[in-house]
């Protein structure tokens, strides 16, 4: 251990962030990978269907395992068309501009106590200007795709998103008040405690505002309309294909992801336990704190695929007056409230 330590410390500094970055980022687009696998295997079983069960992996033929592997590479080798009279440079960069504030995000995520790549003190505000970028993907996709199907699809998109983009911030705000800090480990070591202690609770009302915000300002079921995958188009990126297609369907999986992560962090204690300073305490002090993270986190992800094969496509008037009218004001009277409370 001790030769371990010495080692990494006469890396150059450049070499241990660059280490750093790989251990963070290998395993979320494994997971992102993956992430559609669990997709069709939860809704196959849902709907009494098998899901992918035919390329496997390690012998494992039934189980499906490679079925992402084999979708991504059947997916390199696809002819990447770019519409005549697109602007080329444009349409190209649509996707990076989705997926990258979506990977970039997970530089100031705490994964356990003292285990996180940058520890800003201004972390939450980070996320917030990261996350609204990626409506600058989605505009630039239709526009450049030179198709009024995929311009007025980017324009559903991206209506929904700063909508439900604003619901999400106001809900942010509230945590924010009530922890008195903008750093993702001090909000998380504000929430000390067992289970009753976190945020979840006492801000109940921003903590389901924000996860069904997250659900639809990332495009899924049951507020998919900028997509529609049972109609005739696909909304903003109807012009896609081949590679420059998956690195937008990664970008929303990748989404996803971060939003269940951002949930248990602000809400669920992140990497505390919810045993903590209960009498089963001690049975649960050797679990690490990542587990119980990544516990949360995997929770949130299920609830999106739960949520898809369960509940039907909104219309697009109900969505709007559902974040308009509804969410926002919530989100604003109860950042007063906690605000008040907080002062009193």
């Amino acid at each position: 251990m001790e030769y371990l330590q010495t080692f990494w410390a006469d890396l150059p500094v450049v070499v241990q962030i660059l280490l750093k970055i790989a251990a963070i980022m290998v395993p979320l687009l494994i997971t992102v990978a993956y992430y559609t696998y669990a997709e069709r295997k939860v809704i196959g079983h849902m709907q009494a269907r098998m899901g992918p069960n035919r390329v496997g992996l390690f012998g494992f033929r039934l189980l499906g395992l490679g079925q992402p592997i084999a979708d991504a590479v059947k997916l390199m080798f696809k002819e990447i068309i770019i519409p005549s009279g697109a602007n080329k440079l444009l349409f190209l960069l649509a996707p990076l501009l989705s997926i990258g504030p979506a990977l970039a995000a997970w530089a100031v995520f705490p994964f356990d106590a003292g285990l996180v790549l940058a520890d800003i003190n201004a972390g939450l505000l980070y996320i917030l200007a990261l996350t609204s970028l990626g409506v600058y993907g989605i505009i630039i996709a239709g526009w450049a795709s030179n198709s009024k199907y995929a311009l007025l699809g980017a324009m559903r998109s991206a209506a929904q998103i700063v909508a439900y983009e604003i619901a999400m911030g106001f809900a942010l705000v509230g945590v924010l008040v009530a922890a008195g800090s903008l750093n993702l480990g001090e909000i998380v070591a504000a929430q000390q405690g067992n289970l009753l202690n976190w945020y979840w609770l006492p801000l109940l009302p921003l903590f389901v505002i924000y996860f069904i915000s997250g659900v639809a300002e990332t495009n899924r079921a049951p507020f998919d309309v900028a997509e529609g995958e049972s109609e005739i188009v696909a909304g903003f990126h109807v012009e896609y294909s081949g590679m420059t297609f998956a690195v937008f369907f990664l970008a929303e999986y990748a989404n996803m992801i971060l939003i269940s992560a951002l949930t248990a962090l602000m809400f669920l204690g992140g990497w505390l336990s919810p045993f903590q300073g209960t009498p089963l305490a001690g049975w649960f002090d050797w679990v690490p704190g990542i587990f119980w993270f990544l516990m949360k986190t995997g929770f949130f992800m299920f609830c999106f695929l739960w949520f898809r094969a369960t509940f039907p496509r909104y219309r697009y008037d109900q969505i709007m007056r559902l974040g308009w009218k509804v969410f926002i004001p919530i989100t604003i009277v109860w950042i007063v409230l906690i605000a008040w409370l907080k002062v009193a």
